[in-house]
C-alpha cells in the first residue's frame, strides 16, 4: 500500500489520476483507479447493529456490497438524497483481502490529473485519528482537495460489518 503514500511518489513528479467529489462545500479525492463505478443514489438494504454512517448494503450484479454515506462519516450535517447524490462504488484493501464498498457523496466533480510533487501532507490537528486516513492536501483550481486513503479510511467500517472475533478486534484496533 505504499504506493499510495504521497512521499513514495515524489520522485521524479510522477502523477496520477483522482476522482473528485463534494460533501457540502469541501472537495475530496480518490485515486481513480480504485474506483469500480459511479451509479445514481438508490435505497439500501439496513444491516441490525451497523454504525450509523453505514447505511446498509446494495446487491450489484450479484455482489452485497456495503454503503457508507460519507458526510455521517465525517460527523457533517446531514443533506437529503438529491437526482445529484450518487454512490461511488470503490474497491478497498482490508485485512481480509480486496472487497468493493460504495459511499454516498453529495455529487461527483472530476477527474484530475495530481502531481505527486505538489500534494502537501496532511496536519498534525492533535486529536487521535483525526488526519489518519488522509493522503495528503493539493491545490486544483484555486480548490484545497483533500486526498483519501480509502483503505485507513473504508476498512475499519468493513470489518465492523462482517463482524466475528478478527473484525472485532481490528474495529477495536482502529478505534
Amino acid at each position: 500500500m505504499s504506493a499510495n503514500v504521497p512521499g513514495d511518489q515524489q520522485r521524479g513528479g510522477e502523477s496520477r489520476q483522482v476522482l473528485t467529489f463534494v460533501l457540502g462545500e469541501e472537495t475530496y479525492g480518490v485515486d481513480i483507479l480504485r474506483v469500480q463505478e459511479i451509479r445514481g443514489w438508490s435505497a439500501v438494504t439496513k444491516i441490525p447493529h451497523a454504525p450509523p454512517h453505514v447505511l446498509g448494503v446494495l446487491n450489484l450484479r450479484g455482489s452485497i456490497v456495503p454503503i457508507v454515506d460519507l458526510r455521517m462519516r465525517f460527523a457533517l450535517e446531514r443533506a437529503e438524497y438529491t437526482a445529484i447524490t450518487v454512490i461511488i462504488v470503490m474497491s478497498v484493501v482490508t485485512s481480509a483481502g480486496r472487497r468493493d464498498f460504495g459511499v454516498v457523496v453529495d455529487g461527483v466533480s472530476d477527474v484530475v490529473d495530481v502531481n505527486a510533487a505538489e500534494v502537501k501532507p496532511a496536519p498534525e490537528l492533535g486529536a487521535r485519528g483525526a488526519t489518519d486516513y488522509l493522503l495528503g492536501l493539493v491545490s486544483i483550481a484555486e480548490r484545497m482537495v483533500v486526498l483519501l486513503d480509502i483503505d485507513r479510511l473504508i476498512g475499519r467500517d468493513l470489518s465492523a460489518i462482517a463482524g466475528g472475533e478478527d473484525g472485532d478486534a481490528m474495529a477495536a484496533d482502529a478505534a
